[in-house]
């Protein structure tokens, strides 16, 4: 007799279908997630046409700025993506509201030890025997960015709760605006005004609040979002324990494992990567190190935003799925975004590969820069890492539980780039 728990095998109708509605998601979300990440960049290329010092500085305070501020947040922001999800895909819509309100007293309440942190950043580093002026400059860069971290995480609440509703393109269209007016922001507090890399830092607080803004009155008005925002509700402030429960774990999502050391998630992989930039600082000739390697990273995390975008497309399809109860169509949707996660990061590693010799002069004038960044991006290759992104996100659709991957990591600054 049959097994009555054998699933048949999905229809190419079916895998098709399932393919398209993932790409409709991802596409958006990709270029959303772009241009959020677009923003620090180009703060990043005014400050690099400063000088070799200004760069290596406000390229140490953005890694700094990573690993103790933003990527907690965005980690602990990420656990709407299951709450919300499953609320939508349940047709429990105003219960996102009530989690959206938790997330930005949770995410807002854990920014404040942050900034306390970011006031003494040149102090720090120097104790972490940076060099002094560098130290210097990037203590200054990231105080001037205390603004933009409170309204960071209110902005990835408003995102998060937007997504499970497949919501996207709003996000897409409001993250292009942002940039062009970053652009234009940039060019004022930096040049018009002379206010330096300091001018770059506080262009990301502006920028910020535009797309915040933005978001939140989309929210607001948006019909779309009518039954799932009914406004401030006390009902936020219960249930606040229960919710970090969630949400420390979810900032800890994306696990590493090395030997038998237990994995502590996507914070950890993140600053793997940002930690090799203040590692950088280290070494004989840290301006040219710390720029060059910071160059490489912001191009990597650059092309990581499309297997981003699939990743949190597997999230609102599988959350959404689960919800509604279908878990046959869950793992369709499992199975489909490996498959494309996978071609797409053959095609942005060979693009990657092939354009080396240009990523340099894209942030800096200086050939000795552009040339050492052409051999060290040969590294660069997102494929293995853009896989695992899609793992751990219809992990999050389920439970931010940890998980065990096995890795290889290699003393070159090369063999850095797949650590995951």
């Amino acid at each position: 007799m049959e097994n009555r728990h054998q699933v048949a095998a999905p229809a190419r109708g079916e895998v098709w279908a399932e393919m398209k509605k993932q790409v409709r998601l991802a596409a958006p979300l990709a270029a959303g997630f772009l241009l959020q990440k677009v923003i620090q960049t180009i703060s990043i290329m005014f400050v690099g046409r400063l000088g070799e010092l200004p760069l290596a500085s406000a390229s140490l305070a953005t890694s700094f700025a990573s690993v103790t501020g933003f990527s907690l947040l965005t980690g602990m922001a990420s656990s709407l993506d299951t709450l919300c999800g499953q609320a939508f895909g349940a047709a429990r819509h105003q219960l996102l509201g009530v989690h959206k309100q938790r997330a930005m007293l949770v995410v807002g309440a854990a920014s404040v030890p942050v900034a306390l942190v970011w006031a003494y950043t040149g102090d720090i580093l120097v104790w972490f025997r940076q060099d002094r002026e560098i130290a210097a400059g990037a203590g200054s860069y990231i105080r001037c960015l205390i603004p933009a971290l409170f309204l960071f995480g209110q902005l990835q609440c408003h995102v998060r709760f937007l997504q499970p509703q497949n919501v996207v393109v709003p996000v897409m269209l409001s993250s292009g605006a942002t940039v062009a007016l970053h652009v234009a922001v940039c060019w004022l507090l930096v040049r018009r005004l002379g206010l330096g890399a300091d001018g770059a830092a506080l262009a990301n607080a502006v920028s910020n609040l535009a797309n915040l803004s933005a978001l939140a009155l989309y929210i607001r008005l948006s019909p779309s979002c009518k039954d799932t925002w009914a406004g401030f509700s006390r009902e936020a402030f219960r249930g606040i324990l229960v919710f970090l429960k969630l949400a420390v774990p979810s900032a800890a999502m994306v696990c590493i494992y090395d030997l038998r050391k237990t994995m502590l998630g996507r914070s950890m992989e993140w600053w793997s990567f940002e930690l090799l930039v203040l590692l950088s600082g280290l070494l004989p000739n840290p301006k040219l190190e710390t720029a060059v390697m910071s160059i490489c990273f912001n191009t990597y995390v650059f092309a990581f935003m499309f297997p981003m975008g699939l990743g949190a497309a597997a999230s609102i399809r599988v959350s959404n799925e689960l919800g509604a109860g279908r878990p046959r169509e869950a793992r369709l949707a499992t199975r489909v975004v490996m498959l494309l996660a996978f071609s797409l990061g053959v095609s942005e590693g060979l693009v990657m590969v092939l354009a080396r010799s240009l990523l340099g002069y894209a942030y800096a004038n200086d050939k000795q820069v552009a040339l050492y960044t052409s051999r060290c991006c040969q590294g660069l290759w997102p494929t293995k890492d853009g896989r695992l992104y899609q793992r751990c996100g219809i992990l999050h659709c389920r439970h931010p539980c940890s998980v065990r991957f096995r890795l290889r990591s290699s003393p070159r600054w090369n063999g850095a780039y797949g650590f995951s």
